[in-house]
């Protein structure tokens, strides 16, 4: 078979599981002082996540030899979890050590310059973490928010941690500021260090949905005389920063949109640059900052839709300048009021740690997240598409057609529906390697910003307000047929998939008739259950995105695809890391069972060691090449992957399908067993009304086997 006649899935590609999971560097979080740019890095091949500084002269330096690696699990997610910090030498000498959280303890360390064993400042009680550390106006103390796990219960408060170290050994030492809410973000002292600004929520609300930016007096017995300055229980606050002693600018969705604002001390804030675009991202992690303001008070702005782009705002003519540059995604500005540095990206170009210079608009690449990269040919273009949804509503999508240098023009191809997490996250243009590792072997990606995404204004999240289950489902099956209508999608090989909660949106997708099979990568399948052994930060998210219990108990229950497991007629693949604490590892058990128990062909893939999204080397390697195979198997095809073996009995019995193969290592059952189920599929023509058409226009291509002939193995049908 030349390689011209290869059909979709099976075109040969340079681009391995492996370049994915080992190829890119996870930089996140820089920070800029001086000449000095530091980060986090994070090692899939190491397992670890270190820290780097680059000096003026452009070496770049390890700081964390294995096996210290800095993370904060604070919120489960995370965040900022380490913090530059000027310090003095016998000399009397600045010079900038580092502040972190280790990962294996959560406790909080300095590493001295030149130094490689980093000193404990806080007390080693097993139940505390700390995160989105900000220098205090003295120099002396790190404030961050901690978090405590005693007793089955989470208390959380803004702390002041003592540089000294004293805090390591005496509890008291580290001091507690503000407490009494149940969530805590950005602690920021004023110049002077007079006052803090910080923000807090409460239950059931998340912070995209309703926060408060308070300031208070600081002294040395705490806050003082605090009150909220802007936000509430419809308002989304972000990232409060001081330009001065009295002067405060922060993110508020109030107009429907993250606008920056700027705010005194007393009186009204005041719009800086209304439109409707949002400033800022989503607040889902600690610590990440949208925009930054420079000692001239011009600020520098991301802003956009889901994908966000730096502008200079300038408060004395009050024009908002675009700064062009050939990167379409950026985040995480960091200033030092002189010069800022971030995290862009582009369709074709990995994650760069960036240094802008307001004034030229210049941009110096300072590190690349992959150095080596496959032949562009094989990397898909994306098209931002908005595409037509229920009742008229719009569905943005970004599209990645099949790309191969040699790829066949024969037709409709194979697509898979990427359903993000979140919900309400938001699929961006940033590089995507996964994504190409499906492009350059002919199945195409469309990565869905359904209803409840951010990026689009308040309205178009609360499109999944009491609805998650629904909205999601019908943007995503219209994603899909408005490719089978446009002539670039196979009716007949339409795949949905999702990590987390998009996961869950791929199984409740399956209930309906779009889709020939799905992937639930650590995906919800019980709403009741997740509700009762999630972790806190999202225990009470499904009051807004279903319903509060135990009023809508039996909406709980009927948008549980594991209560619908019987209207599943396609194969499921169920991947699942055993030490999840967001996402349970007994909600894929309960879902292959349900599968299972009908007769449902299904794969139930488990990974030792691994939590919500899997960090390992291993585990991405064959969680990718598991996933090929599948489609290979649902499809068709033949792909460059050990073949996957599905079952049709109930995990428990241990019974697996012809032929299966000894269980590989990290996996509990040989194979991938798969399940899934969906909403209301929506008012558009169901695939069977128009496979036939499009089927005889589909060249080489025909189309998947029934799910009983995906369980008995691969086809010899098409190319």
């Amino acid at each position: 078979m030349s390689e011209l006649s290869s059909r979709h899935g099976s075109w040969p590609s340079p681009i391995s599981a492996g370049d994915v999971a080992r190829g890119v560097r996870r930089m996140a979080f820089p920070s800029v002082a001086g000449a000095e740019v530091w980060w986090e890095e994070g090692r899939p091949e190491e397992g670890r996540t270190t820290l780097m500084r680059r000096d003026a002269d452009g070496t770049v330096t390890d700081l964390l030899p294995a096996p210290w690696s800095a993370g904060t699990r604070v919120h489960e997610y995370g965040g900022r979890a380490y913090l530059p910090v000027p310090r003095r030498d016998d000399k009397a000498i600045t010079r900038m050590g580092v502040v972190f959280s280790q990962s294996s303890d959560q406790r909080l360390y300095l590493l001295e310059r030149g130094s490689s064993e980093p000193v404990p400042l806080t007390p080693d009680d097993g139940a505390s973490r700390y995160a989105d550390p900000a220098l205090s106006a003295d120099g002396r103390a790190v404030l961050c928010v901690r978090e405590r796990h005693e007793e089955g219960a989470v208390r959380r408060s803004i702390v002041s941690v003592p540089l000294s170290g004293r805090g390591a050994q005496d509890p008291s030492a580290v001091r507690e500021l503000v407490s009494g809410a149940d969530f805590y973000a950005s602690p920021t002292p004023s110049p002077d260090g007079a006052h803090l600004a910080y923000v807090r929520w409460n239950h059931p609300r998340m912070p995209w949905d309703g926060s408060e930016l308070r300031v208070g007096a600081l002294g040395e017995t705490g806050l003082t005389g605090e009150y909220t300055l802007k936000g509430g229980v419809d308002e989304s606050v972000v990232s409060p920063t001081w330009a001065d002693d009295a002067t405060l600018y922060v993110a508020s969705d109030w107009p429907g949109w993250w606008n920056l604002y700027q705010a005194g001390m007393t009186g009204q804030a005041l719009a800086l640059y209304p439109a409707e675009e949002e400033f800022h991202a989503s607040p889902g992690r600690l610590g990440n900052r949208s925009f930054c303001v420079l000692d001239s008070g011009r600020v520098v702005a991301l802003h956009g839709h889901a994908d966000l782009t730096p502008s200079v705002y300038d408060p004395d003519t009050l024009d908002l300048t675009p700064v062009a540059t050939g990167l379409t995604t950026w985040s995480m500005l960091d200033t030092d009021g002189r010069t800022v540095v971030a995290v862009a990206s582009s369709p074709t170009e990995p994650p760069c740690l960036v240094r802008l210079d307001p004034v030229s608009g210049g941009v110096e690449v300072l590190r690349r997240a992959a150095e080596e990269l496959p032949d562009t040919a094989y990397l898909p273009v994306p098209r931002q598409e908005t595409l037509p949804g229920r009742y008229g509503a719009p569905v943005y999508a970004n599209v990645y057609p099949p790309t191969h240098p040699d790829a066949p023009a024969n037709g409709p191809a194979p697509y898979v529906v990427w359903a993000h997490g979140g919900p309400v996250s938001v699929s961006t243009l940033e590089f995507d390697l996964a994504k190409a590792y499906f492009t350059s072997r002919g199945i195409g990606v469309v990565d869905v910003n359904y209803g409840g995404s951010t990026g689009y204004g308040r309205s178009y999240r609360k499109r999944l307000h009491k609805e998650w289950g629904v909205v999601d489902v019908e943007d995503c099956v219209a994603a899909a047929r408005a490719l089978v209508e446009q002539g670039v999608a196979d009716p007949r090989r339409l795949a949905i998939r999702g990590p987390s909660a998009g996961g869950y949106t791929a199984l409740m997708a399956l209930t309906g008739d779009t889709f020939a099979c799905g992937v639930s990568l650590f995906g919800v399948t019980d709403l009741l259950g997740f509700s009762q052994t999630t972790h806190d930060f999202e225990s009470r998210f499904l009051d807004s995105l279903v319903g509060t219990l135990p009023g809508f108990v039996e909406r709980y229950r009927e948008r549980s695809p594991v209560n619908r497991a019987g209207e599943i007629d396609v194969p499921v693949l169920l991947v699942q890391g055993l030490e999840d604490r967001v996402v349970t590892p007994d909600q894929a058990t309960a879902m292959a069972t349900a599968l299972g128990r009908r007769g449902a062909p299904y794969a139930l893939v488990e990974f030792e060691g691994e939590g919500h999204g899997f960090t390992g080397q291993e585990a991405r390697i064959r969680s990718l090449e598991t996933e090929l195979a599948f489609y290979a198997r649902v499809f068709g095809f033949e792909a460059d992957v050990a073949p996957l073996e599905l079952v049709t009995a109930p995990p428990e019995t241990g019974a697996v399908g012809d032929g299966a193969e000894p269980a590989a290592e990290g996996s509990r059952a040989p194979g991938a067993e798969a399940a899934g189920e969906s909403g209301d599929t929506g008012d558009a023509p169901s695939a069977e009304d128009t496979a036939d058409a499009l089927a005889r226009d589909a060249g080489q291509d025909g189309g998947p086997p029934s799910p009983a002939e995906a369980a008995a193995g691969p086809t010899a049908a098409g190319d």
